[in-house]
């Protein structure tokens, strides 16, 4: 493998900015700080069906994570990794990690090699590197740390080498964590992309190039987040990252746990006015699941006949989508897709798997009558969506916000099938008062950025998204 080199000659691997004019904070000019960016999701139609076979549609949503990679001296050789969202910083020495392990070449895995399972070798030489990760935190608190930090030194070590600069890598995340939103996949997708672009194995994304080229990139990073996906979730299904990395929908379909699922990505899925509401109410995703199956053992027939019809109300609803003609500014689409949403959610409620709060969010929408609400992703708690009618009046979008806070729900106003991920390069944001330039991310205003209104401002100026790029696949 190359080594991660940012001096060099001049290449495409990363776009070279414009010296800005005004004065900003100074960083090394040939290791500039850069920013990764990716993509939650939800599940629009086809959850619990998908696990028994049928086709589900999952999109991406507005709220992303963020990854500021900061390139430290070449005396300073160390690695930290601080996720102050769950309260996680904490720093290795580059050179005491098991480098060695995981350069052998009966374990080595190449950038451009697809990996399908873990390497128990790789993950045991990890071990005694979380042992000093949060020793005094609570049990669940140190799990989560340890996790993330298993995820980061998996990838970091087999995409990186011994000669790898110090860096710090910093995460915030707009996603609510443990909602069924996929806060994980988007980081695994953030950390994938930036590995890869330090290591110089990424084009791009520039304006000139060739989508068949985008799509190889987009590919590379996915392969990679998937293999951070195993180390948080043992056996994930791969809709998560895929959604994450590629933006916009997928239909995703698996008939055989022995061989890859079929993923056909819906590159002109519109963008969609959504509302997400996280009940707060904690659920257990292989409970719901499990639920399900138990409903099928002892009805066999008439679970089938259920699962059936989410599978014809997802297909109906991508054949809309994917028709020449579909329009989503048209009234009478967004009314067809949105009868679609609340047949399916009926058909959840059928197998078991809503809960309360859930009902309580589609009774609120239904009684201010602005859009149509199911349950997303497992069921039994966790979150709801609304897709907005596209004529809804801001008063009665704010009545419904209102109703909803009373409840004690969290809410967000996002958007269903934006963009996958994305690269500030450098970490640069421009405002509009500006008229060269603007200010580099600082790393510590960065991380103590409040909410995710704070990050947004922080990384975007205000909605001002000017520097950052996102690869466009093929088709």
């Amino acid at each position: 493998m190359a080594s991660p080199k940012v001096n060099g000659t001049e290449d495409h691997s990363l776009p070279v900015p414009m010296r800005p004019r005004r004065e900003r904070k100074p960083s090394s000019p040939m290791n500039p700080a850069f920013m990764t960016s990716a993509p939650g999701k939800v599940i629009v139609y086809g959850e619990h069906a998908v696990v028994h076979g049928k086709a589900a549609i999952a999109a991406a949503i507005s709220l992303r994570s963020y990854l500021l990679v900061e390139t430290l001296s070449k005396s300073k050789r160390t690695v930290s990794l601080r996720f102050s969202d769950i309260g996680l910083d904490h720093t290795w020495e580059i050179d005491s990690l098991p480098w060695s392990i995981f350069a052998d070449p009966d374990h080595k895995k190449m950038y451009y090699d697809r990996v399908t399972s873990l390497d128990s070798h790789l993950i045991g030489a990890i071990q005694p590197h979380l042992a000093s990760v949060s020793p005094d935190a609570p049990p669940e608190i140190r799990k989560q740390h340890q996790g993330a930090a298993t995820t980061f030194l998996y990838l970091f070590l087999s995409l990186g080498n011994q000669s790898f600069p110090g860096s710090i890598y910093a995460l915030r995340s707009t996603i609510p964590i443990g909602a069924g939103l996929g806060s994980s996949a988007s980081i695994s997708v953030c950390l994938s992309a930036a590995l890869l672009l330090q290591i110089r194995t990424l084009a791009g994304p520039h304006q000139d190039q060739p989508p068949d080229e985008a799509t190889l990139q987009l590919e590379r990073i996915n392969h990679w987040a998937f293999v951070g996906e195993m180390c948080l979730h043992g056996n994930p299904s791969g809709v998560d990252n895929t959604v994450s990395v590629g933006g916009k929908a997928v239909l995703f379909k698996r008939t055989n746990y022995n061989k890859p699922p079929t993923v056909t990505h819906l590159r002109t899925f519109p963008e969609l006015p959504l509302l997400l509401v996280n009940t707060k109410q904690t659920r257990s995703t292989a409970k719901e699941v499990a639920k399900v199956g138990a409903l099928k053992e002892k009805l066999p027939e008439v679970t089938e006949l259920i699962l059936n019809a989410i599978d014809r109300v997802t297909e109906s609803a991508h054949e809309l989508l994917a028709s020449t003609n579909f329009d989503d500014k048209d009234p009478h689409a967004a009314q067809k897709l949105g009868a679609l949403m609340n047949i399916n959610h009926g058909l959840l409620v059928s197998l078991g798997v809503s809960h309360p709060k859930l009902d309580r969010v589609r009774e609120l929408v239904d009684a201010v009558g602005i859009g149509w609400t199911k349950l997303t992703g497992a069921g039994g708690g966790g979150s709801a969506i609304a897709l907005l009618k596209p004529d809804t009046e801001v008063e009665k979008l704010r009545d419904l916000e209102a109703r909803i806070e009373k409840e004690g729900f969290e809410r967000f106003e996002t958007t269903l099938g934006g963009d996958g991920v994305g690269v500030l390069f450098p970490a640069i944001v421009k405002h509009d008062s500006a008229e060269e330039g603007g200010d580099e991310i600082d790393m510590e205003k960065f991380l103590q950025a409040e909410g995710e209104a704070g990050v947004e401002e922080l990384v975007s100026a205000g909605g001002n998204k000017e520097g950052w790029k996102f690869w466009r696949a093929a088709g």
